[in-house]
């Protein structure tokens, strides 16, 4: 009965053969195969291209999206049961209302080229895209409550970070992109009305998932949401605030943009039903200028942010450096003697090498006091320095709480005067840096300022949501495509 050819085992043996899972959807996905022991398949098939269509020619490899999740799940199958012994249900009574987060994250990675390798020729950037099983949890029949049984211990490491798509395109690259990832979206949509039946435990249960799209940077989510680039007067992806208006009052905004709308205002855009100019249309949209194509959770990255802002306060030292609240217009050649000065200053000091673009390290030990103090120590004015501290301890009373991956357990404090801390922040540079912040904001700094409560009050938590784990695991990629 044991020596059987592999393709006479039956399905219990099956079921203990890696990567084969047996599962099913109620009600089947739409177009997709119901085959369920499917591999690693060809990133553009479930693609149809039409006739005029010019065909991709890009190398892309993905799992099928339900495949994936159900191997993600089968991994996490220990701790799932065993979350269901710890909350004292019956496992046996368990079978139905399972609901599972997923994040999502996507991000492109600039010269991935082979040092010597006689492959095809590729172009010299990647995408890749991949998800996180954030939490399980359940809801009983009788209960109201829904339960968690399973929360993602580190959200933001490579390891919970499953790759689902490796595509050598530039992100830039809009068709290409968008024809690559459409069979990921339109799985994704199946999924979400249809619900996993799937084996845990010796039982077949049922699963619902719920798909979030956080983990993208600024640049991916204008992209995928049809906003303009980053540079846009409509400087924020959560609000429709303008950059002027951002500079001027930098708190009091709450989130209002979604991808619905983000589509119901592009469809204004086609057909201009107001028969308005160009301006009074493009105001009218806030800057929604192309077809929203993949779903994005209107939230901060985290891990951007702290980047945006270190770049922000760097700035910002080589300006108090210059004293330029006294010289408003200095040559381009004192300009690139402050810098000078500050990047010999925290190579003595602090011993920070010069990088040619901000990076996470950097920025996390640039955003300390002891490298304020640093930088004080170049600043001629005495209340000029107070300042410069003072904007250094109200930034890093703000930033656990949008780092944290539980603010409520690991920062409390922080959690309640955030909004008073930004409040604070705001009048210093509305006040001491009104020669920067006259009109002018950067993107990541209003979302700092204005939405981290709301986005906090909503979601819990924003730093569990960073796109971390796939940045992170881009560096793996980077090696394997090395070593092959």
């Amino acid at each position: 009965q044991i020596f059987q050819p592999l393709h006479t085992l039956r399905a219990a043996e099956k079921e203990l053969l890696p990567g084969f899972h047996q599962f099913e959807w109620q009600p089947a996905l739409k177009n997709v195969s119901t085959s369920c022991n499917v591999g690693i398949i060809n990133g553009l098939s479930g693609w149809s291209s039409s006739l005029d269509d010019s065909p991709a020619d890009t190398i892309t490899r993905r799992f099928r999206y339900d495949v994936a999740l159900v191997a993600a799940l089968k991994d996490l199958e220990e701790d799932i049961m065993e979350g269901l012994r710890d909350t004292g249900m019956e496992d046996s009574a368990c079978t139905l209302g399972f609901r599972v987060m997923i994040k999502e994250c996507c991000d492109g990675m600039g010269d991935v080229s082979e040092k010597h390798g006689g492959g095809p020729a590729v172009p010299e950037k990647a995408v890749r895209f991949s998800f996180t099983v954030m939490s399980v949890s359940i809801q009983a029949e009788d209960e109201q409550e829904e339960v968690t049984i399973f929360t993602e211990p580190k959200p933001n490491s490579e390891l919970s970070c499953k790759p689902l798509c490796l595509m050598f395109v530039d992100e830039s690259d809009h068709e290409t992109l968008t024809a690559v990832l459409g069979p990921i979206v339109a799985e994704r949509n199946a999924m979400k009305e249809s619900r996993l039946i799937l084996s845990m435990g010796g039982m077949p249960r049922s699963f619902r998932f719920h798909f979030r799209g956080t983990g993208y940077d600024e640049k991916m989510v204008r992209e995928m949401e049809g906003l303009e680039a980053s540079g846009s007067t409509y400087i924020c992806t959560l609000c429709d605030s303008s950059r002027a208006e951002a500079a001027q009052n930098m708190v009091l905004h709450s989130i209002t943009r979604s991808h619905d709308e983000n589509l119901e205002r592009y469809e204004i855009w086609r057909t201009n039903p107001f028969s308005e100019s160009v301006d009074e249309l493009r105001d009218r949209v806030k800057g929604v200028s192309a077809k929203p194509f993949l779903e994005t959770q209107p939230t901060l990255d985290a891990l951007h942010c702290d980047i945006g802002n270190a770049t922000e306060f760097y700035k910002i030292f080589q300006d108090e450096i210059g004293e330029v609240y006294k010289n408003p217009n200095p040559s381009r050649e004192e300009r690139r003697s402050w810098r000078a000065a500050l990047d010999k200053q925290l190579r003595k000091k602090m011993k920070l090498k010069p990088v040619m673009r901000m990076n996470g390290n950097y920025a996390r030990r640039l955003m300390t006091m002891e490298a304020t103090e640093v930088v004080c120590e170049l600043v001629p004015s005495k209340e000029r320095r107070e300042v410069l501290k003072e904007l250094m301890r109200l930034y890093l009373q703000m930033k656990p709480v949008w780092r944290a991956t539980c603010p409520a357990k690991e920062c409390p404090d922080q959690l309640c005067r955030y909004s008073f801390n930004s409040q604070r922040f705001a009048d210093l540079l509305s006040a001491t840096f009104k020669y920067r912040y006259n009109g002018k904001i950067t993107n990541y700094l209003h979302k700092t300022l204005a939405h981290v409560p709301e986005i906090i009050e909503r979601d819990g938590y924003i730093g569990a949501w960073a796109s971390e784990g796939n940045e992170s695991a881009n560096k793996l990629f980077r090696r394997f495509r090395k070593m092959n």
